[in-house]
């Protein structure tokens, strides 16, 4: 399969105002830390920069010819399960056993660069689950299997089969648009779901602020409120009706579709990493962006958008 390394028009200008947008928060934030605002802004500040950073690494990613991208993917997938597993107690007899389950991330992305569907929708959730599962046994311990087991699983299914479905964006067929002459490069629809998944966490931190009254689920999250909820979904929605005609085949009906799917999808995704955290009794899963945490505290939306809106492309425009 030949990949083109050109970047559309349409995904060159919409990523030159994000940075903008950038450029101008980080004069507004600069302005805020002087004299006695530094200490209260640091935060923000930290939260700025590690912006800068992602859309660093996301502009490399894409830059180059698909392959190297998907590379980039795969390794981001190597870092997510590798965080994961570092927060996870694990028996000292699955060590052995987790070694396929590393080896696991570079053969998904293989078929993702072989553009070979069939095998990468069933290689995670058929193949490694069972091969996995009987590895396991033949260790032999059967002390705590269920709980090891499922936790092997679930690591594989959203670190690498979940975040995969970003990578498969980029090798989708450029063919049956909607609209003749609609866009349909992989990058544009990857750019789509990376920012408005992003926006959508801090629109919903915004409204929360703003309007913030009743708890959605304060046992797991206690600063997630309905408002914020509803209205950084909402938010996210109308961003995803201007924006679709621009970067993606999307019809209006199915950009309002699209944005209310990762608008919901996205809080499902923060709030199930954030269970996960309670559960093991951790703040941050790690320390890798400053002033977001670990990686899996700034790729935890994606881990359930990317493949909700992966598989609504799919069926309805590839």
């Amino acid at each position: 399969m030949p990949l083109d390394p050109w970047i559309p028009r349409e995904v060159s200008w919409t990523f030159a105002a994000i940075v903008a947008v950038l450029v101008v928060a980080s004069v507004i934030v600069a302005l805020m830390r002087r004299g006695a605002g530094a200490g209260r802004h640091a935060e923000l500040a930290a939260r700025v920069n590690a912006w800068w950073v992602m859309v660093a690494v996301f502009a490399i990613a894409i830059a180059f010819r698909r392959g190297v991208a998907i590379g980039f993917f795969a390794i981001l997938s190597f870092l997510a399960l590798k965080e994961y597993l570092s927060l996870i107690p694990t028996r000292r007899a699955d060590r052995r056993v987790l070694f396929w389950a590393y080896l696991a991330v570079p053969l998904q992305y293989l078929w993702v660069y072989q553009a070979w569907y069939h095998m990468f929708l069933v290689f995670i959730p058929v193949w490694a689950f069972l091969f996995i599962a009987m590895r396991m046994v033949l260790s032999g311990e059967t002390r705590d299997f269920l709980r090891a087991a499922g936790t092997i699983h679930w690591g594989l299914m959203t670190m690498v089969f979940g975040l995969s479905h970003l990578a498969y964006l980029l090798v989708l067929p450029d063919a049956g648009p909607v609209r003749p002459g609609a866009p349909t490069h992989g990058a544009g629809l990857l750019l789509f779901v990376v920012l408005l998944t992003q926006f959508n966490d801090v629109l919903q931190y915004v409204w929360g602020r703003l309007l913030g009254r009743h708890k959605v689920i304060p046992s797991v999250s206690p600063n997630k409120t309905v408002e914020g909820l509803l209205g950084g979904a909402l938010t996210t929605t109308a961003i995803a009706f201007f924006l679709a005609p621009v970067l993606t085949p999307l019809t209006p009906p199915h950009a309002i579709a699209a944005g209310l799917m990762i608008g919901f999808g996205g809080f499902i995704g923060d709030v199930t990493i954030s269970a996960l955290k309670r559960d093991l009794g951790v703040k941050d899963s790690g320390t890798l962006i400053p002033g977001h945490g670990g990686l899996l505290d700034r790729i935890d939306s994606l881990l359930f958008t990317a493949p909700l809106f992966f598989h609504f492309m799919k069926y309805f425009y590839y």
